[in-house]
């Protein structure tokens, strides 16, 4: 209703001009008047709202509007424009600012009603309270610039009603960020913080205490929207989420307000942030007192967090221990006893002043229908007697504000009036220029804060934090405990001291206020469907990943050589696994290996000892220590698998082990061959033996060696055998283990010697049924037997034995057939030696020739 009626005014005006062709004005509509004003060269304005609220009445639009009755004084104005005079009767009394110019003044009420705010702005740039009728429309503006208004509703339509003229309208209160808009606001300033940063000051401050789960209750007007729009931005930046967000205003059904009291009562947030003004609060606190909705944790702007008014009707302590912010202190030397002197006020304004003194000292000059029964005002009333909102200097900060606007303007005329001993002219300067030079003015107050604006026409932005508690008087006490500047760096800008903080309910304890609990280090978070991302469950991260810090939104990747600790909060090496001397299962296969070896000595001890004996001399001596001295080389050979695979170690394991065996296998076919030679020998004309003597029996050794060497150095000089770490096995260790290279050559390797195996088992086996006494191809067919059934065995067993147990099997495979010819070949003949000596003669070893 109030924006239809301004919207109505404005276009009255437009009318009114249009109808003089542009060139006469005439007044239309009844004059409006001052407060409170005083002459001079150069007048400034002033708009604040001498009243809190206005009578509404029924705007039928059927005939002409009564004019609007303003209701409940309010101090707080008479101190603002106490402030406005005593900066210009300072700035009149000085030699050295605008020296020979003499300001004036004319100061407004808007009732803190948006049409009145914009009427008031029109009545101080067009002067229309003294216009002549077709007076020229040609004449500069009134004033030189507007100090006001408080409200950032009434500021913006004034803002935005006068913006075309370039008059300059500085606001000491008005904190709406949209006014930082200079395409819709082109001449607002203010030397108040902008909410933008508020509204990020209050999220960091809402973030350094761990709230992430707040409701929030807004005044529904651009103010309130405005503000509460910016802190919903900041606080999703900082993982913040909203539980609700209220509109409120103080014209609101009692349905309205219970629908929301009930909302609140509903949610499980325990910090409630107030984008709103006193007025509000002072109903609010009534109406939750009254539903119980106390005990929560308040966190407000500087339009209500230091107001002593406020907690002075906050009986209930519904806001204690409230946490917001405020303009920091200051102090402007004589300010405060000035405003204590009424005088200025009398002297300025007779009509205003009537009523400010009977609101001020609860009195009535006349006492015509008085239902109050209030006593007579005398006029000698002392305002040390009294105790109320115009005595309280809190607001002292925002006082300071009016006083830097007022300097603002001052300092600007001081440099276009070409002002040094004196000023070159009074003459008012143009508006557009005015305004581009104050948007640049940087000056410093008589305390020595530095003024400026920036290029939205915002100053610095710094604030107190402060902190409602209450003394032990029960007196409501404001302390600051911690400060914001938002000229510092992001991680310097909030400084709070903890220890000095009173919270809600009088408790020590910071208020906890989330809607799902912490992750710890080792989880992340996941959102729970459909809710705000500050609702979530807590998942434990996978195997080789991790989290180390708290609310980590995912988990980390361990490196290839890391794995995750059991609690998932930190990566570790990983274990490297490969077969070593120090654990039980290397330390058993080398002693196997050893022990294999060392009776492999043993037996050769034994057969250089009896080589004479008929048994040994039977055999083919000189192939049996050959394969002796090959079997030791298997047995030792065993141990080059065991330890941390090198480079040299994986290229001595595969071509030591492939060439011994050869050797060996090589050996047990000689002594095979032997035998079946032998036999042909003792048939009657046979003349075999002179083909297969000593000399080709170590040639035969020698070549199936070389072939098996040659195996191996292709092998080597095309793909050999290197270390490789095995990170696909297992995934939480490494192992350890030797790459073959080519496969091929480790396949050929191995089948050279399941080649040459074979063909020993063959012709072993065709000679078992030999008739001698002892027949060694018997005891050959057992050995080949068994070397075939462990390798035969070990090809699936080293192919799905994981990690360090495929070398383990490649050993046993080693030292099982090593032993299998060692026992099978050897035992047998050690037992003749030793244990039976009487058969180990000519004629027991040769026995019987078959007969024909």
């Amino acid at each position: 209703m109030e924006s239809i009626f301004a919207l109505l005014h404005v276009v009255m005006a437009i009318i009114n001009f249009s109808s003089t062709n542009g060139t006469l004005c005439s007044l239309r509509g009844e004059p409006v008047y001052p407060q409170l004003s005083k002459e001079g060269d150069i007048i400034f304005g002033g708009i604040f709202p001498f009243h809190s609220r206005w009578e509404i009445t029924d705007l039928s639009y059927m005939i002409k509007p009564p004019s609007v009755k303003c209701l409940s004084l309010d101090f707080r104005a008479f101190q603002f424009s106490q402030s406005l005079i005593y900066a210009i009767e300072e700035i009149n009394n000085s030699s050295s600012l605008l020296p020979g110019v003499s300001l004036g003044y004319k100061i407004y009420d808007t009732c803190s009603s948006t049409a009145m705010g914009v009427r008031m702005a029109m009545a101080l740039i067009n002067g229309n309270e003294d216009s002549i009728l077709n007076e020229p429309c040609t004449k500069p503006a009134q004033v030189q610039g507007i100090i006001g208004e408080t409200y950032s509703s009434v500021s913006m339509a004034i803002a935005m009603s006068i913006g075309p003229f370039s008059i300059p309208v500085i606001s000491h209160y008005a904190t709406c960020e949209c006014l930082s808009d200079k395409r819709k606001y082109p001449s607002f300033l203010r030397t108040v913080p902008s909410d933008y940063y508020q509204s990020r000051a209050l999220a960091e401050i809402v973030k350094h205490f761990g709230w992430t789960w707040v409701g929030a209750i807004r005044r529904d007007d651009d103010y309130g929207n405005s503000g509460m729009a910016a802190f919903t931005e900041a606080a999703e930046q900082l993982g913040i989420c909203l539980e609700y967000s209220l509109p409120f205003f103080r014209t609101y059904s009692q349905e309205k307000v219970l629908r929301m009291i009930q909302q609140i009562k509903s949610s499980t947030s325990r910090v409630i942030v107030g984008f709103l003004d006193t007025w509000d609060l002072e109903i609010l606190v009534h109406v939750f007192f009254e539903h119980n909705v106390t005990g929560y944790q308040w966190v407000g702007t500087e339009a209500w967090i230091f107001d002593p008014e406020l907690a002075a009707l906050d009986k209930y302590n519904v806001l204690q221990g409230a946490i917001g912010l405020a303009i920091p202190k200051t102090t402007v030397t004589g300010l405060k006893d000035f405003i204590l002197n009424i005088h200025p006020l009398k002297s300025a304004g007779s009509a205003i002043f009537t009523e400010f003194w009977e609101a001020l000292f609860k009195c009535k000059y006349a006492l015509q229908n008085d239902t109050e029964n209030l006593p007579v005002c005398t006029g000698k009333e002392k305002l040390s007697d009294v105790e109320n909102t115009f005595t309280d200097m809190s607001l002292m900060p925002i006082f300071s504000n009016v006083y830097k606007a007022v300097y603002a303007v001052a300092h600007t005329l001081h440099n276009l009036l070409d002002c040094t001993q004196t000023c070159a002219t009074k003459k008012q300067p143009d508006p557009p220029t005015f305004l581009e030079h104050m948007k640049m003015v940087r000056f410093k107050i008589k305390d020595g804060e530095e003024v400026y604006f920036d290029k939205n026409g915002d100053p610095a932005a710094k604030y107190e934090i402060i902190n409602w508690q209450t003394s032990k008087e029960h007196q409501h006490e404001f302390v600051t405990v911690g400060l914001y500047d938002s000229s510092f760096s992001a991680h310097n800008r909030l400084a709070v001291n903890m220890v000095s903080i009173v919270w809600a309910q009088n408790s020590n304890q910071v208020p906890v206020s989330v809607c799902s609990e912490s992750c710890p280090p080792g989880t992340r978070k996941a959102v729970q469907k459909g809710k705000p991302i500050c609702c979530f469950d807590c998942i434990p991260c996978a195997e080789g990943e991790i989290s180390n810090m708290t609310d980590s939104i995912k988990c980390e990747q361990c490196y290839e050589d890391f794995w995750s600790n059991p609690h998932r909060d930190e990566c570790i090496k990983k274990e490297i696994e490969f077969l070593s001397y120090e654990e039980t299962m290397g330390i058993l296969l080398t002693a196997v290996s050893i022990t294999g070896a060392f009776m492999t000595i043993i037996i050769g001890i034994i057969f250089f000892r009896y080589k004479n004996t008929p048994i040994v001399r039977a055999n083919n001596s000189e192939l049996s220590f050959l394969l002796l001295f090959s079997l030791a080389l298997c047995f030792l050979c065993s141990l080059t698998f065991i330890g941390r695979p090198s480079e040299w170690s994986c290229v001595l394991r595969h071509t030591v082990f492939g060439i011994t065996f050869v050797l060996c296998i090589s050996c047990v076919l000689g002594k095979t061959i032997v035998v079946l030679m032998a036999f042909r020998a003792t048939l009657p004309g046979s003349n075999v033996m002179k083909w297969f003597g000593p000399p080709q029996q170590r040639l035969s050794v020698l070549a199936f060696t070389l072939i098996q060497v040659l195996i191996c150095a292709l092998w080597l000089t095309t793909s050999p055998p290197f270390p490789f770490k095995n990170l696909k096995r297992y995934k939480e260790k490494i192992i350890l283990e030797c790459q073959l290279g080519s496969a091929v050559g480790f396949w050929a390797v191995l089948g050279y010697i399941g080649l040459l195996a074979l063909l020993c088992f063959v012709l072993a086996f065709l000679a078992r049924k030999l008739p001698d006494n002892f027949n060694e191809a018997k005891f050959i067919t057992f050995s080949m037997l068994i070397f075939c059934a462990v390798w035969i065995t070990f090809i699936p067993a080293y192919v799905s034995s994981p990690g360090k147990f495929t070398v383990a099997v490649e050993i046993f495979a080693i030292l099982a057939s090593s032993f299998g010819l060692l026992f099978c070949i050897f035992l047998p003949k050690c037992y003749i030696i030793i244990m039976k000596p009487e058969k180990n003669t000519k004629k027991q070893i040769m026995g019987k020739l078959p007969v024909n």
